[in-house]
């Protein structure tokens, strides 16, 4: 693996220009009508792989969109490594609040990156970080440096919840059979600072909608006379939450896991600053449940917040009117042992049971997911530390992180596997949110080292 570097050095421009491309596609998801932006991915993908030596790379039909399955098997004696990643992106909405537009990549240095960062939706959420794997396979097989066996599952739906994955997974077992899985669609502490993330949460999704009256009310003649749903729906959305940001929903902290204060003075040894922090996203304090740290909260505490809400007019200038409807998208990011099934119904029962009788409610349940922790005593683990350690000169830090990736809980469930998430972006990558990016540098070390971990897995294996 030494002349990785060289070999890195010598086909950078290429690296990059190959993802600007890819980050050209709108592969958005959600939106059907990018529907074919998505499909052209799935096959960008295909040949992607195909080139960097996959003998067997298939777009796998599915109930939604495709999932792209390859594979190089040099030896069924030796370790099998599953990657998994995703091709599909975010909306980029608001559109107004990117610098450059979403889908023309564009090169830009920021104060964390002097090198330059690739600034376009999915830059690093997750093409780039996706990508970095096909070219550390494609330096593997063209320098004869590959150890194992590799398979790739990338799908196309992770950012709508992947439920074709759950579809796929459980009928393709044998296909699909592995000693470990290697995400990278998480981040690091910083690029001085390497993490390895080891638990993340997991995540009900639900959209709620009230009901008044049968049609839009003129707001002088009915006002204070009907019930006008923004305003209740907003007065029952605060009452989910204390003075303390304690979620009320009943039954809502039962299987809360208490961490010890030997594990919360563990965690309170990675770098952070609170000053920074603040700094960076332009706030003069933190908000949060009472009792627990900044990193705490995002991280081993569970959380309710509405992602979106509308009703009535929004446009320019006035109109008077009581909406005969209002809306609320609300997620909450679950701990492990927070079914996400079971906290789902107590949410919907729970905001039922507070809707005064003058409007009615409807909750429809979107996607959710598990948690889910990570041992940092299996080789998986320790064959990412000693990677990082190779490249980075500095043993990573363990973290857990307070996003959701559901299908991790759902690859230990049906494929008997442990997964090892090694991201290489950062928070600041201002994933999900206009100018989303991601170092140049960030792309290229990740490319340099995961082939160390194939290496060390490899040797810990034996």
């Amino acid at each position: 693996m030494e002349n990785v570097q060289k070999y890195i050095a010598q086909h950078k421009d290429r690296f990059i220009n190959e993802l600007i491309d890819l980050l050209k596609i709108p592969s958005i998801s959600a939106d059907p009508a990018y529907k074919k932006d998505v499909l052209n991915t799935a096959d960008f993908v295909k040949e992607s792989l195909e080139k960097a030596g996959c003998d067997t790379v298939e777009i796998c039909e599915t109930p939604g969109y495709p999932i792209i399955y390859a594979e190089k098997i040099i030896d069924p004696k030796l370790p099998t490594i599953l990657i998994y990643g995703h091709y599909d992106v975010q909306p980029a909405d608001p559109i107004e609040l990117w610098t450059s537009p979403p889908f023309e990549p564009v090169i830009k240095k920021t104060a964390i990156h002097p090198e330059g960062a690739i600034f376009a939706r999915g830059a690093c959420d997750d093409k780039g970080q996706m990508y970095m794997h096909v070219k550390a396979l494609e330096y593997m097989t063209n320098t004869g440096n590959l150890p194992c066996n590799v398979k790739f599952m990338i799908e196309g739906e992770e950012e709508v919840g992947s439920e074709s994955l759950a579809w796929f997974v459980p009928r393709n077992k044998e296909k699909l059979a592995n000693d470990v899985i290697l995400i990278s669609d998480t981040g690091m502490i910083a690029n001085d600072i390497p993490s390895i993330t080891t638990g993340l949460r997991g995540l009900s999704y639900v959209e709620v909608e009230v009901t008044g009256p049968n049609r839009d009310l003129h707001s002088g003649l009915y006002g204070g006379a009907v019930a006008n749903p923004i305003n209740i729906l907003t007065k029952m959305i605060a009452s989910l939450q204390d003075e303390n940001n304690h979620i009320t929903i009943p039954g809502f902290y039962d299987t809360v896991e208490e961490l010890s204060a030997e594990e919360r003075a563990e965690m309170a040894k990675a770098p952070f600053s609170l000053d920074a922090y603040k700094k960076a996203l332009d706030i003069e304090d933190v908000h949060g449940e009472k009792g627990y740290t900044t990193n705490e909260r995002n991280a081993i505490r569970p959380t309710l917040d509405v992602n979106g809400i509308w009703g009535g007019y929004t446009g320019e200038g006035a109109k008077t009117v009581i909406a005969s409807k209002a809306y609320a998208k609300i997620s909450m990011r679950l701990v492990p042992n927070q079914d996400w099934k079971e906290i789902t119904e107590l949410f919907k029962n729970h905001f039922e049971s507070i809707a005064p009788k003058s409007v009615k409610i409807k909750v429809t349940p979107h996607h959710g997911g598990q948690g889910y922790v990570t041992p940092i005593d299996n080789i998986g683990y320790k064959s990412a530390s000693k990677a990082y350690t190779k490249t980075f000169g500095k043993t990573p830090i363990p973290q857990r992180s307070g996003g959701s990736i559901p299908i991790v809980s759902l690859f230990e469930q049906e494929l008997n596997s442990k997964s090892i998430l090694m991201g290489f972006g950062l928070n600041s990558d201002a994933i999900h949110s206009p100018n989303e990016h991601f170092g140049v540098w960030n792309y290229l070390k990740g490319i340099e080292t995961i082939p160390y971990f194939y290496q060390y897995f490899t040797e810990l294996s034996k």
